[in-house]
């Protein structure tokens, strides 16, 4: 059996798409399973050692681009490449039109949610097999589900997404001489300023976390964000703000942290599903739906126009420590 899975973005999404994998070699032990996900998480989707083949996209960068003769170039290219191979699945857990005709450019049975279960219902014309499911689950079991759904067989109990990586190192290539001891990973930033948590609960925790032992790190990726974790880095004792890094390289750093506190972001889904225990604090969305889940401590606190205070954080915090 080739299956081929279309969930291409973002990185929380693409996280929540693992176990989906995990699920179908369980049910299809010699089954190829191949993968269409952006260019900019191919990293991740090739953590699981499941993946065949993940196949990258570049939608985001084609759309800034639609006028140049190079993005047509590379859009064919895609779809020749994608066409050389036949499958027996094409199942997409993302149910938008993007999605939807990305499917329609592979060679196999589309599978995808109905329109009363697609996040665009119009994608629902594309599909040769849509199923419902219901738009109360959590995301990961929405995804299971409909794989399940798609390829005909019963959905296990509990979430598995598979993936590994070696914690960093000292002396490794973003290594820090920090990682000698035990450490937090502070997620700060998110896509958006209403799902941030103040600054002030950020101090406040890293100095009750350096109290229990832990040097605390602070990843960042755009310029306002690196200035953030410097602002924090500075007064919290010992706080490292981490250099600029691949998705491999900040899995590397997650993997070692003896706890991960986050904002609403795909990293805090990533700690999560490697096993590490896991705050997500949410102000500005619910997490009923789209929060971290996982074996492993994986605690989801604060919702919509409610950010969670330093004590409730604290109160989690300290007993996985």
């Amino acid at each position: 059996m080739r299956i081929l899975l279309i969930k291409t973005s973002s990185l929380g999404d693409v996280v929540h798409n693992l176990p989906v994998v995990t699920d179908l070699r369980a049910n299809f032990p010699n089954a190829a399973i191949d993968w269409v996900v952006e260019e900019a998480y191919t990293d991740i989707v090739g953590l699981h050692p499941d993946v065949r083949h993940s196949i990258p996209v570049a939608l985001r960068r084609w759309r800034k681009s639609l006028l140049d003769a190079n993005t047509w170039r590379e859009l064919r290219a895609f779809r020749a490449g994608l066409q050389m191979q036949s499958y027996d699945s094409v199942i997409d857990t993302q149910g938008l039109l993007k999605s939807a005709l990305l499917a329609r450019m592979a060679r196999g049975r589309r599978c995808g949610y109905a329109a009363s279960s697609a996040r665009e219902p119009i994608s629902a014309r594309l599909y040769d097999a849509c199923f419902e499911v219901p738009n109360d689950l959590h995301a990961v079991a929405r995804n299971r589900q409909l794989a399940a759904l798609a390829a005909g067989y019963a959905v296990a109990a509990a979430p598995v997404y598979g993936i590994t990586v070696p914690p960093a190192t000292e002396g490794s290539p973003c290594g820090t001489p920090t990682l000698a001891g035990p450490h937090a990973v502070l997620l700060t930033a998110t896509s958006r300023d209403d799902k941030l948590w103040p600054e002030a609960s950020w101090i406040a925790l890293g100095h009750a976390l350096h109290g229990r032992g832990l040097t605390c790190l602070l990843p960042s990726g755009s310029g306002t964000e690196r200035e953030r974790a410097k602002r924090l880095a500075q007064v919290i004792p010992d706080a490292v703000a981490l250099p600029p890094m691949g998705l491999r390289e900040l899995a590397g750093q997650l993997a070692g942290a003896r706890i991960v506190v986050g904002v609403d972001t795909g990293l805090v889904h990533l700690a999560a599903a490697l096993g590490r225990p896991t705050l997500a604090l949410f102000a500005a969305s619910d997490p009923t739906l789209t929060g971290v889940l996982a074996a492993a401590p994986a605690i989801n606190l604060g919702r919509r126009g409610e950010p969670p205070p330093v004590d409730a954080v604290l109160a989690a915090a300290m007993p996985l420590i």
